[in-house]
């Protein structure tokens, strides 16, 4: 019998969602740093730069950025473990896959940008000194597994950094959602002609664990010493374990 799993406020077959979620990434991935500018006012890149911060990571390190998309803190790890180090920057869709690797290209980075899923992650075990997965474990099927696959790449002593949308502080939820269900897909209708793929970001952002449970739920994988940060009252939640 086919497992079901969420699509936003969807149920739907565990084999349908990478699909319906490469169609929603190939409809808005010309647009897609654009409305991350507007949606967030510019706060995405702030929040980007506190993961890089807390990542420890020194020149001459490895990282790994999975769900990297069009590559905006694949280029922070490079300038910060600098040319001895190595970024590879991953992503299961192709477009947006392409819009990072050209950037990076035109920011003067070489790097190598690898299309895979997350769950299945084609890299040697105990490689990476830092795993980075940014907006992108929500859309996952599997969450659990991908979780266990960052783990098993990264190196002991390693860390993994997952910088994803939360729980709102309480307060401000009723605010929250109705700029989440009112604003968002009326600016994606404009700026990208799809509401549709705002409306099933604003509804994958309810589905996704919150904070406390994300904290289980990488501690069932194995990551040890796992604490989180909320950002901008809890819209956003980097949190980050280690392997020992």
């Amino acid at each position: 019998m086919t497992q079901s799993t969420d699509f936003g406020f969807q149920k739907i077959p565990e084999d349908e969602k990478a699909r319906r979620v490469a169609g929603v990434f190939a409809s808005v991935a010309a647009r897609y740093d654009l409305m991350n500018d507007l949606m967030s006012a510019g706060l995405h890149r702030v929040w980007k730069r506190f993961a890089v911060e807390q990542s420890g990571l020194r020149p001459g390190q490895r990282v790994l950025d999975v769900a990297g998309g069009t590559g905006d803190l694949a280029k922070l790890f490079a300038k910060r473990v600098g040319p001895a180090g190595q970024v590879i920057l991953t992503d299961i869709n192709p477009a947006m896959l392409s819009l990072g690797r050209d950037r990076m290209l035109d920011a003067g980075i070489m790097t190598p940008a690898v299309q895979c899923d997350a769950e299945h992650l084609p890299f040697a075990d105990e490689y990476f000194d830092c795993v980075s997965v940014a907006f992108g474990l929500r859309n996952m099927t599997h969450k659990d597994r991908a979780l266990r696959e960052m783990l098993r790449v990264l190196r002991p002593g390693g860390r993994l950094l997952v910088l994803e949308f939360s729980s709102v502080w309480k307060p401000l939820q009723p605010l929250y959602d109705a700029y989440s269900f009112k604003v968002l897909p009326a600016l994606g209708k404009i700026v990208t002609n799809d509401a549709d793929s705002y409306r099933y970001l604003a509804e994958s952002i309810r589905m996704h664990p919150d904070q406390k449970k994300l904290k289980e739920m990488m501690e069932l994988a194995g990551f040890e010493r796992v604490e989180y940060f909320n950002l901008s009252v809890g819209v956003v939640a980097l949190h980050r374990g280690y392997k020992f």
